[in-house]
């Protein structure tokens, strides 16, 4: 008779990521798995420069550079006052936002991914996106747009307040509850967003309300900088610690209660971390789809199934596809300009697709 393994209270490496990919087939060590997360913060911080420097005002890199280095205390501002202008208060706030809700949507698509066990989940399960629309639209109807942050994020809150409370009122959290509650909600919030549309949405505020449903960056500035930033530096590390509590939900609630995952309050602080992060990022930029489905995804296809390795990688690739889009969104088309949502449901759906006939997506 063979002996059973000795328990250690680690939970062991995934047969198969939450969603997908054999973990096996990417047996990185922490070398690599840095040599990945590294490569990509490089090119993230390359496309950042170069995206600044694209668009109808062409402005070299060398030149950014040195106005950074102007705007730090360091030497003359090789830039006019309007070339300036255009840098640091529309370009650079713009790129800066992108980047960080691409990261952001990414890593809660891999947290949401691995504790629902779920391939197709993504940061807007619990409807916290239909609720910041729903609290977007009414300040955009209102004549209030200055509040759109607040109500958006408002609204997402509340939001992931009915779906719990829905979820949780049979005495018993579960994930598929769960799902079914995130889907009741979102779609009541999407009923009264669809009717304070059609009944008072007229002219300019119709555009800005589509616009904004769509997911954009348009507006961005310094405040949604921060906003999109803080999110990230606070709801982003505590993912990343919750990585070991990921893999053991991989197994399902027995085996990660048996490895010392106290289960429901492990389910519902990530569901909680992953609201609120997905809220703040919303609150600045719409719901911006397939970012956080596909991202995690071709994650795992690089460095396999655990979550620390997903999330380190998800983070920088997340950050350079919307980075991007948002960058083709509103240069591909001048002079009108696209909502990156359009964009990234345009290049999702093929990637998706390709992930799904590689094998490994649900598999």
């Amino acid at each position: 008779m063979t002996a059973a393994p000795p328990r250690t209270g680690r939970p062991p490496a995934p047969a198969r990521g939450p969603a997908g990919p054999v973990a096996g087939r990417a047996l990185l060590g922490w070398a690599g798995l840095l040599g990945w997360a590294g490569l990509l913060s490089v090119v993230l911080a390359g496309s950042v420069l170069t995206a600044v420097t694209i668009g109808p005002a062409d402005i070299a890199p060398g030149d950014v550079l040195g106005s950074l280095l102007h705007h730090l205390g360091f030497g003359p501002n090789p830039l006019t006052d309007l070339r300036d202008a255009i840098v640091w208060q529309s370009r650079a706030p713009r790129a800066l936002t992108a980047a960080a809700v691409g990261a952001g949507l990414a890593m809660a698509g891999a947290a949401m991914q691995g504790l629902t066990r779920n391939p197709l989940a993504d940061p807007y399960l619990l409807g916290v996106s239909a609720g910041a629309s729903l609290g977007a639209v009414l300040v955009l109807v209102l004549g209030v747009a200055v509040l759109l942050p607040v109500a958006a994020f408002a609204g997402a809150l509340v939001a992931l307040g009915g779906t719990l409370a829905l979820a949780g009122s049979s005495g018993r959290l579960t994930p598929t509850r769960t799902v079914l509650a995130g889907l009741a909600v979102a779609q009541a919030c999407a009923a009264v967003t669809s009717f304070l549309i059609f009944w008072t949405a007229t002219g300019d505020s119709y555009r800005e309300i589509l616009s904004w449903l769509l997911g954009s960056v348009a507006g961005a500035g310094w405040d949604t900088v921060t906003i999109s930033v803080a999110a990230l530096a606070i709801g982003g590390p505590v993912l990343l610690a919750s990585s070991r509590t990921l893999d053991a939900f991989t197994f399902g609630e027995v085996a990660a209660a048996s490895l010392g995952v106290h289960v429901a309050r492990a389910r519902v602080s990530i569901f909680v971390v992953v609201a609120l992060l997905t809220g703040a990022l919303v609150s600045v930029s719409g719901a911006i789809g397939f970012v956080g489905l596909i991202v995690p995804h071709a994650a795992r296809l690089l460095v396999g199934g655990r979550h620390h390795r997903v999330l380190m990688v998800a983070a920088p690739a997340g950050a350079i596809l919307l980075l991007w889009a948002d960058t083709a969104a509103r240069t591909v088309f001048e002079p009108r300009e696209l909502p990156v949502g359009i964009l990234t449901a345009a290049l999702g759906a093929p990637v998706f697709a390709i992930l799904l006939r590689r094998g490994p997506v649900g598999t």
